[in-house]
C-alpha cells in the first residue's frame, strides 16, 4: 500500500470515525451511564433515517429534518424508559436476559413496522452536498461525509459540555455511580434516568439523519451497526464522551484501511475483531468507566 492511498484511507478513516462516534452517543448514555441493556438502539437509529426520508420528501433539509425531529424521539425515549422501569427495574426482577429480551422485541418491531411502511427497497434522500466532492489535490473527499463531520463534531462537543456544565447533565453522570449520593442532592435518580434515556433515543434522531446523509437506507440495516456502535461504546469505556470519539476514529480508520487493503469483505470483522483484543488488554475499556 503506497503513501498516497494510506493518506486517503487514514483521512477517510478520520471522517467515517467521527460518524462512528456520533452514531455510538445514544447507546454511551444508556448502556454505559444507565446500565440499559439498549440493543435497539441501532434500530432507533434506522426509524430516525426513515422520519428523515419522510421529512426531506416535504422539502426539508436532511440535518434540519433530524434536529426537528429530537423533541419527538425525546417524547418516545421517555416512554419507553417508563415502561422498562415498571416492567423490570421497579419490581427488582432480573436485568440482564429479560432487558435484552424486551429491547430486542422493541428493535424487531420497529423494523417490522418499517417494512410495512417503506418495504425492503433501500431509500436515500437528496441535497445539495450529497453527490458533490471536495477536491484536496488528487483526493476527493465527499462533501455527504464532510458534513457528517461537521455535525457529528457539533453533536459532541454539545453533549461534552451539557454532560459537565449542567446540573442534570452531572446528575446524569452521577447516577451510576451513587444513587444514594444524587436523592441528597434533591434529585429524584429515576427522573434523571428517564431523561438521560430520553435524551439518548433524542440524539437518535439527528444521528439518523446523518445515516441517510452517508449513504441509502434500509428496514435492516441498524443489524449491520449493532457491532460497530457496541463496539465503539465498549472500546471507549462505559459513559465516556471522549473515550467515544477516540474509538470511533480508531474503528473509522482501521476499517477505511483494511477495506483498502483487504477489500469489503473485512471490514465487517474490524469491529468484533478490535473488541476482542482490547477486552483481553484493557477490559474497562481506553478511558475506563
Amino acid at each position: 500500500m503506497d503513501i498516497e492511498l494510506l493518506y486517503e484511507a487514514i483521512l477517510a478513516g478520520i471522517l467515517l470515525g467521527c460518524f462512528y462516534a456520533a452514531v455510538s452517543l445514544g447507546l454511551s448514555i444508556a448502556f454505559g451511564l444507565l446500565d440499559v441493556p439498549h440493543i435497539a438502539h441501532p434500530a432507533f437509529l434506522v426509524l430516525g433515517a426513515f422520519a428523515t426520508y419522510v421529512l426531506v420528501g416535504h422539502g426539508l433539509d436532511p440535518i434540519l429534518g433530524g434536529v426537528l425531529l429530537m423533541p419527538l424521539f425525546f417524547v418516545l425515549g421517555l416512554g419507553v424508559y417508563q415502561f422498562y422501569y415498571v416492567t423490570f427495574e421497579r419490581r427488582g426482577t432480573d436485568q440482564g436476559l429479560r432487558g435484552l429480551a424486551f429491547f430486542f422485541g422493541i428493535a424487531f418491531i420497529v423494523e417490522v413496522l418499517l417494512i410495512l411502511r417503506f418495504g425492503v427497497d433501500q431509500r436515500m434522500v437528496e441535497a445539495p452536498y450529497i453527490g458533490q466532492s471536495l477536491e484536496l489535490g488528487d483526493t476527493r473527499v465527499p462533501w455527504r461525509m464532510i458534513v457528517a463531520f461537521g455535525v457529528a463534531l457539533v453533536l459532541m462537543l454539545g453533549l461534552t459540555i451539557f454532560l459537565s456544565r449542567t446540573f442534570i447533565g452531572r446528575a446524569i453522570k452521577a447516577v451510576a455511580q451513587d444513587e444514594g449520593a444524587l436523592r441528597l442532592m434533591g434529585a429524584d435518580p429515576v427522573r434523571i434516568k428517564r431523561l438521560a434515556f430520553g435524551l439518548a433515543v433524542a440524539i437518535t434522531a439527528l444521528t439518523g439523519a446523518l445515516l441517510i446523509v452517508v449513504g441509502p437506507v434500509d428496514p435492516g440495516l441498524g443489524r449491520i451497526y449493532i457491532g460497530r456502535t457496541f463496539c465503539v461504546v465498549v472500546l471507549g469505556g462505559l459513559g465516556s464522551v471522549p473515550g467515544t470519539i477516540v474509538a470511533g476514529l480508531i474503528l473509522g480508520v482501521v476499517e477505511s484501511i483494511v477495506l483498502s487493503t483487504a477489500g469489503a469483505a473485512w471490514a465487517p470483522a474490524v469491529a468484533f475483531g478490535i473488541l476482542l483484543l482490547v477486552l483481553a488488554v484493557r477490559p474497562a475499556g481506553l478511558f475506563g468507566r
